[in-house]
């Protein structure tokens, strides 16, 4: 049985990794990634580096040949690029006979108000096209995206938000990347589609669990988009960012990321972490690099 992950260099890639590496064999597992030279780390604990590119199809057709179950990360980049790189992938994947696809996509990517959903439901809607058995992860939002207000929060200044009262599945990669790699790892999992969300909070219960982590009143700065917009350009945030950051914090106003699910539990034969331990978690790293 030959199991194969793109984007292996990646953060969350890196993480499944390093867990399929518990699960099942070196030499049954093969990595697809632009640049070779980043997995190098991989290659000298045997396992199979491929070099695989979304941009260019035919590297795909050389990467996914002889492979039995195969994992991909959704791309970085807009949603015009990432439908053409994940609709290449698939397209490879069938002409390789994959036996089993999964797939990393967005929490409620069918329904999502989100406009970042937009490539994952047509990926979704490619894979399955296919015929090929797949299962879909549906991630919601990884607990790591909230440092830069963690790091804020810690020099004293306000967590700024413009997403009210929504709440979040916030989890950590860790989690992300152990669910995922069970999926590749073990059979059982056909035709499913996961939503993998953490507990669900605002982000005024967030900042409060930080702020009794760290010892301190956390204030949260509720603002308008306009009000918003102009906080993140004064700390020098790209305009060309900015959209995607208003429709993310619309988006978790109205919802979008508020999908409560307990399949992170079947996945992982546990709860997920305790968002409490997962950012004691964070924390300790952050000391460890000095922040």
């Amino acid at each position: 049985m030959k199991l194969l992950l793109t984007g292996a260099t990646g953060k969350l890639g890196t993480k499944i990794a390093e867990c399929l590496l518990t699960k099942v064999p070196a030499e049954s597992l093969a990595v697809s990634v632009r640049d070779p030279k980043k997995a190098e780390w991989l290659r000298a604990k045997g396992v199979d580096v491929r070099h695989g590119d979304f941009d260019h199809p035919e590297t795909l057709d050389t990467a996914f040949a002889g492979v039995d179950r195969l994992l991909i990360i959704s791309a970085d980049g807009d949603n015009e690029t990432r439908i053409r790189q994940h609709t290449a992938a698939v397209a490879a994947a069938q002409r390789a006979k994959v036996g089993f696809i999964a797939y990393t996509s967005v929490v409620n990517a069918r329904e999502s108000i989100l406009p970042l959903a937009l490539p994952h439901r047509a990926t979704e809607e490619a894979i399955q096209k296919t015929g090929i058995p797949y299962a879909i992860l549906r991630n919601n939002w990884y607990l790591e995206n909230e440092i830069g207000n963690i790091l804020a929060v810690k020099a004293g200044r306000p967590w700024v938000t413009a997403t009210g009262k929504g709440r979040v599945g916030w989890a950590l990669r860790q989690d992300y990347a152990e669910a995922a790699a069970t999926v590749l790892a073990e059979e059982g999992h056909e035709n499913t589609i996961y939503e993998l969300s953490g507990n669900l909070m605002t982000v005024d219960e967030l900042a409060s669990a930080v702020g009794d982590l760290i010892g301190i009143d956390v204030e949260v700065q509720h603002l308008d988009e306009d009000e918003y917009a102009a906080m993140m350009k004064n700390t020098g945030v790209p305009e060309s960012a900015l959209p995607f950051l208003l429709e993310l914090q619309r988006g978790i106003r109205e919802g979008a990321l508020d999908v409560e699910s307990n399949d992170f539990e079947k996945l992982l034969g546990r709860p997920v972490t305790p968002t409490k331990e997962a950012l004691r978690q964070i924390l300790n790293d952050l000391e460890k690099t000095g922040n």
